[in-house]
């Protein structure tokens, strides 16, 4: 098939998935994929597995940055001129003989402007709907004692989160064909819009996220984004509550920060006397050597529609304690690969105390990981799943 694939993402997650899934497409199928220039094509460039990528160029309005839709988004970007660009991209792809588009979500209005324009069968892979997540923060800034009174970033939160939510439920109803990541986000899309998904997981690269042999050190591991929705916080009060004795050093680690959370974290980190480093925008050898040595992950970000890191660290063997929320109910095989646990600061401290001091439960959990991963959880099942989808929106597809 000649497949169009386009995005308007970020680095992270979502990002590594459209990467593994265009690599596995462009193995049998031709890939051309299609970007406004605010796209990020720095992480994981898509050209480095494609045919070809074709930039459009993006306005920037003087005062474009009042529409950015959250304050770690810095952009002079306005969604005007955002909209004519992806109006372009959808008139240049329905003159081409694709056979099928791929769609990605936008960074700033989460279903893109493209979903309006396109005339030719597509998916559209929703990762999660923008409402939740946009409320989860607002709460999350508001509680963490920062100040909110006059701030910009709680104005963006609240007026310019509003805008997004409204602006995606108009754009996402172009849609014909809906994938979610998730039984979860499938739940989540219908709450939200009313609207029906396929399920599609997504995978992990086995080859990357491996064992090596590296000796464990005394720290545990939690990556995302540093935002609230994340649940850093959480893991930092959690472990505040375990003895010092043998409280672990926390590494996290991330590809984009906003500043003031991150200071709150360091702040809160010290008043708990929790030692913990952030790390910002590590290659992905250093992250691979970082879950190897880690004695245990810990995840518990909001509601997260699926998340790749739990598979990512039991890829590599490492078990994870996960809040027993959103996708990770259907990454995380409680007590097999690691250990579910209610959003409860002294139930997930026990769980740390307990794998800390009990190899044998944890080396367990490690040996099933892998096995885990590689029954299920790889690239090629997750390339398969997408590919399935792709052609029943040939075949379903009516104008």
């Amino acid at each position: 098939m000649k497949i169009a694939v386009f995005h308007n993402l970020l680095s992270g997650g979502a990002k590594r998935a459209l990467y593994n899934n265009v690599d596995f497409l462009a193995q049998d199928h031709e890939i051309d994929v299609y970007v406004p220039s605010v796209a990020n094509e720095d992480f994981l460039s898509l050209k480095n597995v494609s045919n070809n990528l074709f930039r459009f160029k993006v306005k920037n309005s003087p005062l474009g940055f009042l529409y950015s839709a959250i304050k770690y988004f810095p952009s002079k970007t306005s969604l005007i001129d955002l909209e004519k660009t992806q109006k372009t991209i959808a008139e240049t792809v329905n003159k081409s003989d694709y056979d099928v588009v791929l769609c990605e979500q936008d960074k700033y209005t989460m279903a893109p402007f493209f979903l309006k324009y396109i005339q030719k069968p597509h998916v559209y892979y929703c990762q999660q709907p923008i409402l939740s997540q946009n409320m989860i923060s607002q709460n999350l800034y508001q509680k963490s004692g920062l100040k909110t009174s006059n701030d910009l970033e709680s104005f963006r939160l609240k007026f310019y989160g509003s805008r997004m939510i409204s602006i995606d439920r108009d754009l996402i109803k172009y849609s014909k064909y809906i994938v979610a990541n998730s039984y979860f986000s499938h739940e989540s899309i219908l709450r939200s819009y009313g609207m029906n998904s396929f399920v599609s997981y997504l995978g992990v690269d086995t080859d990357l996220f491996r064992t090596i042999d590296v000796p464990p050190e005394n720290f545990v591991l939690s990556v995302g984004r540093c935002i609230p929705e994340k649940g850093f916080d959480f893991i930092i009060k959690a472990l505040g509550k375990i003895d010092e004795k043998i409280r672990p050093e926390l590494l996290i680690v991330s590809d984009l920060a906003n500043i003031h959370w991150k200071n709150y974290l360091e702040r809160l980190s010290a008043k708990l006397n929790v030692k913990t480093k952030i790390l910002i925008l590590i290659r992905d050898d250093e992250l691979v050597k970082l879950y190897n040595q880690a004695k245990l992950v810990l995840y518990a970000p909001y509601l997260e529609p699926f998340g790749l890191v739990p598979l990512e660290s039991m890829s590599c063997g490492t078990p994870v304690i996960g809040v027993k929320e959103g996708g990770l109910r259907e990454t995380i095989k409680h007590n097999h690969t690691g250990i579910l646990t209610e959003r409860d600061e002294t139930a997930f401290s026990k769980e740390i105390t307990r794998l800390l001091e009990d190899d044998n439960a944890t080396n367990k959990l490690a040996k099933n990981s892998r096995k885990y991963v590689n029954d299920f959880w790889t690239l090629e099942k997750s390339g398969e799943r997408i590919l399935n989808h792709l052609c029943q929106a040939i075949k379903h597809y009516s104008p």
